[in-house]
């Protein structure tokens, strides 16, 4: 169980200063790929973090999207890890990245139609059941439309998790990102997302390259994501966030402090909440 409070990315660098300061965390992601291993140092220092906090288990290259299904082998080691930590959270990104036993390093975008929509479905249900629980899907940074769309993105994501019986993994700043890229507003998508369905929150920084936005996730949030996280906790109430930071990797406290931020925004969320229903 996690809290709906703050937490970050957990990363190598960071590992001993965690363990030795034991910082005010309500969970620590990890990517699910870095611990496939079946022994070493990584399972092992994993062993102790999940004696101090939640840990979240998000991966990367289970290619939920593929129209050739998900490959077995990875969900293999992924169920391993799941059964081992037991997380609290378990996701992945609603994207594809293999194809005729080629692996792609990017998280690549879906057209939105229902071709595409009934094959994620299947690779979702497939994952839970494999892994006996049900897991989150994220929504993905895009820099190019399919020409065949069927649908707007939000009535896609959602009619997914809709029919996989899975939940939504909302990332905040993947919505800006593709609003600002694709030209529609961020605040009708947050409208379009059941909030009953979100089950946790990402933010990240991005960069400019050129017209578009890029999802990097090596700068600070940025003061409109941080915008779009309170119109987006003021639709949903607070849910458990994580600060992503994946590249250029700073010192901890800057992560707690933009860990710090969040938590002062779901704390205002609650105390509204509260307020509502008193």
């Amino acid at each position: 169980m996690v809290d709906d409070g703050a937490g970050i990315g957990l990363r190598a660098a960071h590992y001993r200063a965690i363990l030795e300061r034991g910082p005010a965390l309500a969970f620590l992601e990890v990517h699910a790929e870095n611990f496939f291993a079946e022994g070493g140092q990584a399972l092992a220092w994993l062993e102790r973090f999940r004696e101090c906090y939640p840990l979240s288990v998000h991966g990367v290259g289970l290619s939920l999207g593929s129209a050739e299904g998900v490959e077995e082998l990875h969900l293999a080691k992924l169920e391993r890890l799941v059964r081992r930590f037991e997380p609290a959270l378990v996701s992945e990104h609603l994207s594809w990245s293999a194809a005729g036993g080629r692996h792609a390093n990017e998280l690549l975008p879906l057209p939105f139609t229902r071709e595409a929509l009934a094959a994620a479905v299947a690779n979702i249900q497939h994952v839970q059941e494999r892994l006996g629980r049900p897991i989150l899907v994220e929504n993905v940074s895009t820099y190019l439309r399919f020409g065949d769309g069927e649908m707007a993105e939000p009535e896609f994501v959602a009619e997914v998790v809709r029919r996989a019986g899975c939940g939504l993994l909302l990332d905040v700043n993947n919505i800006h990102v593709n609003a600002r890229n694709h030209g529609f507003d961020a605040l009708a998508y947050l409208d379009a997302i059941d909030p009953q369905t979100v089950g946790e929150i990402h933010l990240a920084g991005h960069e400019a390259v050129g017209a578009r936005l890029v999802d990097t996730h090596g700068t600070r949030v940025a003061p409109e994501v941080w915008d779009l996280y309170a119109a987006t906790l003021a639709r949903l109430g607070p849910r458990p966030t994580l600060v992503e930071w994946d590249i250029d990797i700073p010192e901890l406290d800057v992560l707690l402090d933009e860990a710090a931020i969040a938590a002062r925004h779901l704390d205002a969320a609650a105390h509204r909440r509260a307020r509502s229903v008193a």
